[in-house]
């Protein structure tokens, strides 16, 4: 009993040691649902009316940017969920949840926060983000994408992307075209200056695809069905990795070189060569449920999930 012991006591002490431990953690205010960098700062959007924003050469939060609270279906005061941020010059897009399962979107800039989509407007938005100073574009619920004008409080246009339910959405780096993954699976690429239907990407994954990503021509998705696709629009080939556990979150490098992926029931990543699709490193550390995963550069990346602390790692 005491041999099997030390040997159980061996195996989880040599399963630790082949997983990276992160280089160091940001301390948010709640749950982190979404995040971003820039010009050198770390962006959190939380579960807790917050968005944290973080020096990341410190690791010291910065600032903190309180969203308001709403009012829940048995009459409480409750904190809005923060669905996501995004930055354009010097304003930071925030969109929050609201009340009746509706979303808010504000602008801060200035030390001003402003609503700029209430929630009067019924949009169940599930992903916002910026395609110039005054132009947003807008994932539904529904699967509907939408551009729209802030000045004008308009839409420029709004397409049914597909008849399933949306997942996430992810722009290129030109954001003249974007990319929508929903629960059937399949990808639908869109232009953004007039919401024309490009192409759409199909056969590798068979569920719902949970995450999306977009760099340098290569595509990835994160799936229910345990695989995780890469897509390579250069030559038109696409092959998928199979995962042990439900594949929750994924991120190309800013090359698209590496992908790294949340790979399994303990919340690990596993990083790997787009090309050679050779494992890279195993990387270890999250409590709970990977939300994100976001490539600071070729070495150095994020991982959020919910839970308030923000790991980061660096590639030996």
């Amino acid at each position: 009993m005491k041999t099997l012991i030390l040997v159980l006591i061996f195996v989880n002490l040599l399963y630790a040691k082949s997983f990276t431990a992160p280089l160091s953690s940001f301390k948010t205010s709640g749950s982190v649902v979404d995040i971003m960098i820039n010009d050198a700062k770390l962006y959190a959007a939380t579960d807790s009316s917050k968005v944290d924003v973080f020096d990341i050469a410190s690791g010291e939060r910065i600032q903190t940017i309180n969203i308001d609270k709403i009012v829940d279906f048995m009459g409480d005061v409750v904190n809005a969920k923060v669905y996501s941020v995004d930055v354009m010059g010097k304003s930071l897009l925030i969109l929050s949840q609201a009340e009746k399962g509706y979303r808010r979107v504000y602008l801060y800039k200035d030390d001003t926060l402003s609503v700029v989509i209430p929630s009067s407007s019924q949009l169940s938005i599930a992903k916002a983000k910026f395609l110039d100073e005054n132009t947003l574009l807008l994932g539904l619920l529904s699967d509907e994408i939408i551009s729209y004008n802030i000045k004008e409080k308009k839409e420029n246009w709004r397409v049914q992307a597909s008849g399933s339910k949306f997942s996430n959405f992810m722009l290129n780096e030109k954001k003249d075209r974007v990319v929508v993954a929903d629960e059937s699976g399949a990808l639908q690429m869109l232009e953004t200056n007039n919401g024309k239907h490009i192409r759409t990407l199909s056969g590798e994954n068979v569920d719902n695809v949970f995450q999306v990503d977009y760099k340098n021509s290569i595509i990835c998705t994160a799936g229910q069905d345990r695989r995780v696709v890469v897509y390579n629009l250069k030559n038109s080939s696409a092959y998928y990795k199979s995962s042990d556990f439900l594949v929750y979150s994924v991120a190309l490098s800013p090359s698209a070189k590496l992908l790294a992926y949340s790979s399994d029931e303990n919340n690990n990543i596993t990083v790997f060569n787009t090309h050679t699709k050779d494992i890279i490193g195993r990387f270890g550390g999250n409590r709970m449920t990977i939300t994100n995963i976001l490539f600071m550069n070729e070495k150095e990346f994020f991982v959020s999930s919910d839970d308030n602390i923000i790991n980061f790692y660096k590639i030996k």
